[in-house]
Order: structure tokens, then C-alpha cells, then sequence
């Protein structure tokens, strides 16, 4: 295959992989499905080759209204970032933990709402409360249709989320945030995906949701082959402050920080190639070992074969100055 960065100079890697983006440039996945290719054509600015597009918890027929957008293929001469499947996030979460998941859209495990969006699809990724009534069921379902099971926006006792690993629960969405605690005697969810030998983790190095200290835990804990880099990314994306939605919940943006009304971190405004240099700069790790998070461990947990020509260029500041999907270039910064 021949460079599709000949000429310019800067560190050559794999194209990453974000397996949680609600929306971002304007755009809500939720609310307004049919946008997925939208910002699908403006990620590759930031590195982003592949991406499951993700809906927080609505009535289910936002998920399959994503699902047809994304059985439908892209409009005519589209280019850009490819969405890899849909990550459908609750609705079956728990109520102590919905973060800024609207509480009216909760339901419990559902195996009628589970053959629904199998049917329709099925969605690549679906997250959910492992201690809620009926949960083993619907994870089995899950797993024999083949999609990832994430345990997430849980209040799920240690002991409770290490039963659920045996049902077929293979990732954790956004590690530490939308959890119980991390309690020396009475160990939370976290503790079981630290503590275990296998399961991997999405894990939002945005600045804000998780501090560098518990980075650094991570890190050493699960080390880059297990550990998911995600944006977390919501409408605010790419934009600056002002009043935004993520599904139904409206979205105050001050800074870089996105809250709800009672104050919740509501998803983040921060880009892939950001949180790259976020997880470096938190807890000393190798280039390497970062782009590993960002790249090939996503699309693993995902069992996504990135092309061979899915390449980012990186400056001296680690910034992106160039992106390539399939060997054709989708992205490339003006010289200066």
C-alpha cells in the first residue's frame, strides 16, 4: 500500500476506534438518529476512523429508528468516519445511577424489548444494570444474537457485577462513572472489573469525568490491551458554550463542561485526539500504549478488523494533521 501521508512529515498511527459518541457538531443520536452521518463525515478531523454511534434511554423506537439509519448506508458519495454498529446505552439501568439519562425512560430487563432491537438489527453494543430483576436472561439473549453486553450506570455490588461476567457480560461502559463505589469493604462494581483477568473497559480520559489518579489506577490495573478509550462525546462536540440536549435532557455547556440541570456531568465536548493526549499526559504511558486504547483495543472488544489503510497522522503536539480511511485520505489539516 502506498503512504497516503507522503510527503508530510509526523508519527504515523492506527486510526481510532470510539466506541461511545451521542452525538457532536450540533447533532443528537437520539433525538435525531438520521445525523449519524453527519458527524461520521467530520470525526476523521480528530483522528476517528470507525465509531459506534450510541442512544441513551428513550422509548425503544429510538433505537430502531438508528438501526434503520444505519441499515440504510450512507447518503451518495458520503465519506468519513464508518459508524460500526449501534450502541444502544440503557434504557435498562439503574435508578440510583442514571447519570443524566432521563428516570422516566427507565425500564427493567426486557426480554420483549430485547428480541425487538434484535430483530431490527442488532445493535453492536448494549449497556445496562446487571443486579436489575431479570437481567441474566436478556444478557443471555444478548450474547446468542452476538452483541457485546456492558455492564454500566450500575449500582451493582462487586459480588453481583463478578455473577454477571459468567452470563456473558464482556465490557464495562465508562469505568468509574455511573458505578458504585470503590469502597475498601464494600467493593463496587469497579472493583470487579479491576480485579478481573479478562474484561475490558470503556474509560472517558476527558479531564473531568475521572480524576488522574484514578487514570493512573486503571492503567496500571488493566493495562492498555483492556482498557477502551471513549469521548463520551455529546451535541457540544466541536462547538462551544451554550444550551444543548443528549436525548430528551437539556444540556448546559459552560467551558469544556457539559451538565444537566442538577449539575451531572452529561457526556463531555472532548475529541478522540484529546483524550489521547489527556491519557498521556495523566499517567506518563507510551504513545504506544495510548493509541493502543484509542485503536486496536476498541475494535477488538467490538471484533471490528480495522482496514490496513486506516491511518492517523500525528504532529510534534500529537494534534491530527492528516486521517486516511481505507488508504484515501479523509482528512488533512492546511499547511501553514
Amino acid at each position: 500500500m502506498t503512504n497516503p501521508f507522503e510527503g508530510r512529515q509526523g508519527t504515523v498511527v492506527p486510526g481510532f476506534v470510539d466506541l461511545q459518541v451521542n452525538g457532536g457538531f450540533g447533532h443528537d443520536f437520539t433525538s435525531k438518529p438520521a445525523t449519524i452521518w453527519d458527524v461520521g463525515a467530520i470525526l476523521p478531523r480528530y483522528g476517528v476512523t470507525g465509531f459506534l454511534p450510541t442512544v441513551i434511554s428513550a422509548p425503544v423506537e429510538s433505537a430502531l429508528a438508528a438501526l434503520a439509519v444505519l441499515a440504510g448506508g450512507p447518503p451518495s458519495g458520503w465519506t468519513g468516519a464508518l459508524p460500526l454498529g449501534l450502541h444502544v446505552e440503557g434504557p435498562m439501568i439503574s435508578p440510583q445511577r442514571i447519570g443524566t439519562h432521563p428516570a422516566d425512560a427507565l425500564v427493567e430487563p426486557s426480554l420483549e424489548l430485547v428480541d425487538c432491537l434484535v430483530a431490527a438489527g442488532p445493535p453492536k453494543m448494549v449497556t445496562l444494570a446487571p443486579e436489575l430483576p431479570g437481567a441474566e436472561e436478556v444478557v443471555r439473549r444478548l450474547c446468542a444474537a452476538g452483541v457485546v453486553v456492558a455492564m454500566g450506570h450500575t449500582d451493582a455490588t462487586a459480588a453481583q457485577a463478578e455473577s454477571s461476567f459468567g452470563w456473558g457480560i464482556s465490557h464495562a461502559t465508562h469505568l468509574f462513572n455511573a458505578m458504585s463505589g470503590l469502597d475498601h469493604r464494600a467493593p463496587g462494581a469497579p472493583a470487579a472489573v479491576l480485579g478481573h483477568n479478562v474484561l475490558t473497559s470503556g474509560l472517558i480520559a476527558d479531564g473531568l469525568h475521572v480524576a488522574p489518579a484514578m487514570l493512573r489506577v486503571a492503567h496500571r490495573a488493566l493495562g492498555p490491551e483492556r482498557i477502551a478509550l471513549v469521548t463520551d462525546a455529546m451535541a457540544a462536540t466541536g462547538l462551544g458554550e451554550g444550551q444543548y440536549v443528549i436525548g430528551s435532557v437539556p444540556v448546559t455547556v459552560s467551558g469544556v463542561e457539559a451538565r444537566n440541570g442538577g449539575g451531572r456531568l452529561a457526556g463531555s465536548t472532548a475529541t478522540m485526539d484529546q483524550v489521547v493526549r489527556t491519557m498521556i499526559e495523566a499517567t506518563g504511558c507510551s504513545l504506544e500504549e495510548a493509541v493502543t486504547m484509542a485503536s486496536s483495543t476498541p475494535a477488538a472488544v467490538i471484533g471490528h478488523e480495522p482496514h490496513l489503510g486506516d491511518l492517523v497522522l500525528l504532529d510534534n503536539d500529537l494534534a491530527v494533521a492528516a486521517t486516511a480511511i481505507g488508504g484515501t485520505i479523509a482528512y488533512r489539516r492546511a499547511q501553514t
